[in-house]
């Protein structure tokens, strides 16, 4: 009997740590993430981590459904998320396909605090460090570090990218373009059905179909 409750004793402990080996891994993959962009100070970084939160999703939930207003930004440590638009037929058409170390959210709705425009789902079971706007907002105004960090991201993802993705669109087919997306995710189509890619490019499923045929 003694015997069994220290053997449970001891695999508790171990599941303890080994979640806490987990959780520093990740907090390493957040800081690296934001040190693509800028270096951060200890200090910085600390009070960083006093306000992250954790938390698991599984394939199929909601993240952020349409109509809620965002509280959060998502950092993807583990999985996929997608963000989409329904139209009135019930049609969907994906907004964009985040993978493990992107940040996901509804930014309109976050910044301006609004209804959100567009659902987001787990594309696979996902763990997530989770930062609240509040707070992410307060490190930004008392932070000359990660100010500097705030301002790369916005112009990296909000005018670097957004100028190819446009420029891609009009002067690249969509051979072309799922090239690329395998270039920047090498087992992407391998992990997210085809339905959610094709949308995410812009065409039909069929359309994929015949584009992965042909490659081979």
């Amino acid at each position: 009997m003694w015997w069994t409750y220290f053997v449970h004793f001891i695999d508790l402990n171990l599941t303890n740590h080994l979640m806490h080996l987990d959780k520093e891994k990740y907090l390493a993959q957040l800081k690296s993430k934001i040190e693509a962009y800028a270096p951060i100070r200890t200090a910085t970084w600390e009070s960083l981590k006093a306000v992250v939160q954790f938390q698991t999703i599984e394939k199929g939930a909601f993240l952020l459904r349409h109509g809620q207003i965002a509280r959060n930004l998502h950092f993807i440590a583990k999985g996929a998320l997608r963000a989409y638009f329904t139209d009135s037929e019930g049609d969907f058409y994906n907004k964009n396909i985040f993978l493990e170390n992107d940040l996901a959210c509804s930014t309109v709705s976050l910044l301006r605090k609004i209804p959100s425009s567009f659902t987001i789902e787990a594309l696979e079971d996902c763990i997530l460090i989770n930062i609240d706007n509040i707070h992410y907002r307060r490190l930004i105004d008392e932070y000359i570090d990660f100010k500097n960090y705030y301002i790369a991201y916005l112009e990296q993802h909000w005018v670097v990218e957004k100028e190819q993705r446009e420029v891609s669109i009009v002067m690249e087919n969509a051979t072309e373009r799922y090239l690329k997306l395998l270039e920047m995710h090498p087992n992407i189509d391998q992990r997210i059905a085809q339905r959610h890619l094709s949308s995410h490019l812009g065409i039909t499923p069929t359309q994929l179909s015949r584009i992965r045929k042909n490659l081979k």
